[in-house]
């Protein structure tokens, strides 16, 4: 019976994967329809995607018996594909002919989208469903809110429509249409970076920098973790799938469990800073300041080498406390199929960047040049290597075993972005939902009173509540939900206040970002230490040393706008003396002087104070004069460091000695 449920569901999941994926194709390469179209199509499929998916993996209510559980499936699966069909050919009806005035059929298809988008997100993010069932109940009785957020409350009904027929807001809106579309492109090309191994070749390549000299393994981990997670949608995601090669290895090198976990979890939080994804953030801040996507990633850069910089110097000082064994090198030399998916990578991170920033065309959507430059290109590339597997299989016999061989990248590629690609649609339904509550009962006006109320007291408190705000808000989950609640909610005010709208919206994503390591809720502490087998709540707190960098940035977009105001040259200045601030920042943190204990706390406390003067007082002289002292004695200190790891030798560990 098992057996059977579960082989129903894999036919149901690729039957809804191969559609998705050939709608969306041919969308890419011919827009048919427009964006809006697509969504009312797509959004309920991918709803259906993500339930069968997690019905296939036994995830889907694994407490009911096989039977009970798959036939809910099929039945949230058949309700959804009747709601996309229905939507579909009454969409000219609904969306001109009908408005204000849906009848009943209308009704039960947006109902069908809306409450089991909502069902999966409670059982995906309950954090985040809970933030919304609270909104939806504020938006029906709001009557009953003491004080300035009261409201007269409204009808089950209008609720209803709002978050679905009025396709302008809820499940329908521009945010669920930039995950199919521009967003989507994207998860394809980085689909089949990851179909064809990819991911597997970039750990590897960073891996070589051990074999040359054993004591870059720390850099090797956070390298590849970072490469990785620099084209991932998930901190957490990306954790999983770099840590489990990255935390066992550095724990045979000899770091402490919960310091490799540590190491894991900056560095795949780092990935959601740096472009060309930015955590999906580069889209959605597009989006939000109706300005290109290159002109966001632009500008992206700096912070995220900063970030990176930071990272790997703590990492540094941390490899000359803890390291005391080598780990068996890789033994096999990088082959030439690894080089052709190395120059994948590279072909998709700078080609995503060209052909949004530098060969966009008024005639072609964003989605199709990506589409239609990069995946061909991609698709050369592993077509080449798969007529070359095939080759090798000439004079053998092609037997069922090995033809599955040759074509499961192309599977993998359909179900890698069937399911990223649905699983973030349906996320993004669920902040149109979110902000459709938002904006028919006002409550971006009411806290924007409340943060104007205390800019006007100063500044710094403004900032201190908004970034209070993103804590909350963001605990346990992923960066695009926080950066669109803080986006809509505080940074219109910020921007009235004074603040420049690159300034506001980059504070919104970092602290987004700051979201997924935020205690007590860390998804990426939780991953990275569960692979470590170490105490998750000390995993924790060590990766917030490790990553001190993100807070110095979250403040340094105020006290050095520079950073983010104009991309390129005019950066410097700013990146610089946040640059020098962090490394004395990171050094009181995780460096050691010599002499006593008592000497080297006073040495550090006095470098981390001058460091703070670096980052957070205003004047830019200041800050240089002040640099000069931090930058000479945070380089004595890693010269110090590094003549520890040249002193030091490092034993074999057991499977080098084997």
């Amino acid at each position: 019976m098992h057996q059977g449920c579960h082989i129903l569901s894999q036919l149901l999941f690729y039957g809804l994967s191969l559609y998705f994926f050939g709608y969306l194709s041919i969308y890419y390469f011919t827009g048919a329809g427009g964006a809006t179209l697509l969504a009312v199509t797509m959004v309920p499929i991918a709803v259906a995607i993500a339930f069968i998916n997690d019905l296939r993996h036994d995830n889907l209510y694994p407490l009911l018996p096989p039977l009970i559980a798959t036939l809910i499936g099929i039945v949230y699966a058949g309700a959804l594909v009747y709601a996309s069909y229905y939507l579909v050919t009454e969409f000219e009806q609904i969306r001109v002919y009908r408005v204000g005035f849906w009848n009943d059929a209308d009704k039960v298809a947006g109902g069908i989208v809306v409450a089991l988008t909502l069902e999966y997100t409670r059982r995906r993010y309950l954090a985040l469903a809970i933030v919304i069932a609270l909104l939806i109940l504020y938006t029906a009785y709001g009557q009953f809110v003491p004080g300035m957020f009261n409201h007269p409350g409204m009808s089950w009904n209008r609720i209803l429509t709002a978050t679905s027929l009025e396709i302008s807001t809820g499940v329908f809106e521009r945010l669920p249409q930039l995950g199919l579309t521009l967003i989507g492109s994207f998860m394809l090309v980085l689909a089949a970076l990851r179909a064809f191994g990819c991911i597997e070749s970039i750990l590897a390549g960073s891996s070589r920098l051990a074999t040359r000299a054993p004591r870059l393994l720390p850099q090797a981990a956070v390298i590849g973790s970072f490469s990785v997670a620099a084209v991932s949608g998930s901190g957490a995601a990306n954790a999983a799938t770099t840590g489990s090669a990255t935390i066992p290895v550095l724990i045979r090198a000899g770091f402490p469990r919960v310091k490799a976990a540590a190491v894991e979890t900056a560095s795949s939080l780092g990935g959601q800073l740096m472009p060309p994804l930015m955590g999906i953030g580069a889209f959605l801040m597009a989006e939000y300041m109706r300005v290109s996507y290159f002109d966001v990633v632009a500008r992206g850069f700096a912070p995220a080498i900063l970030y990176f910089i930071g990272v790997s110097v703590a990492v540094y000082l941390l490899a000359g406390r803890y390291m005391q064994r080598e780990v068996a090198p890789r033994k096999e030399p990088i082959n030439w199929v690894d080089i052709v998916n190395l120059s994948a990578y590279a072909l998709a991170v700078i080609g995503l960047i060209w052909f949004m920033g530098v060969e966009r065309r008024a005639a072609m959507s964003s989605a199709q040049l990506v589409f239609m430059g990069l995946f061909l290109a991609l698709a050369s590339l592993f077509l080449a290597r798969f007529f070359w597997a095939l080759r090798r299989q000439f004079g053998r016999l092609l037997t069922l075993e090995r033809l599955r061989t040759l074509f499961r990248p192309f599977i993998r590629l359909i179900e890698t972005f069937s399911t990223n690609t649905a699983e973030l649609t349906v996320l993004l339904a669920t902040l149109g939902i979110l902000t459709a509550t938002f904006t028919i009962t006002g409550v971006p006006t009411k806290v924007g009173i409340l943060l104007m109320e205390t800019a006007g007291a100063h500044l710094s408190l403004m900032v201190l509540v908004a970034f209070a705000f993103g804590y909350l808000v963001g605990m346990g989950l992923p960066v695009a939900p926080t950066y669109i609640i803080v986006a809509v909610v505080v940074t219109p005010f910020m921007i009235r206040a004074g603040v420049d709208p690159w300034v506001a919206h980059f504070f919104a994503f970092l602290v987004a970002a700051f979201g997924e390591l935020s205690p007590p809720t860390s998804l990426v502490a939780a991953v990275t230490s569960r692979i470590a087998e170490a105490p998750f709540v000390q995993t924790m707190i060590s990766a917030l040393g490790l990553c001190v960098p993100l807070l110095i940035l979250i403040v340094g977009v105020f006290t050095r706008p520079g950073l983010v105001l104009e991309p390129g040259v005019a950066q410097l200045p700013a990146f610089g003396l946040l640059l020098i601030g962090t490394l004395g920042v990171i050094f009181t943190f995780q460096g050691r002087f010599e002499g006593s204990r008592a000497r080297d706390w006073g040495f550090r406390l006095g470098l981390g104070l001058l460091s703070l003067v670096v980052v957070l007082y205003p004047d830019e002289r200041v800050g240089w004069a002040v640099a000069v002292p931090v930058l000479a004695l945070a380089g004595w200190g890693l010269w110090r460091t590094g003549r520890v790891l040249q002193a030091r030798p490092l034993a074999p560990s057991a499977d080098a000695a084997g």
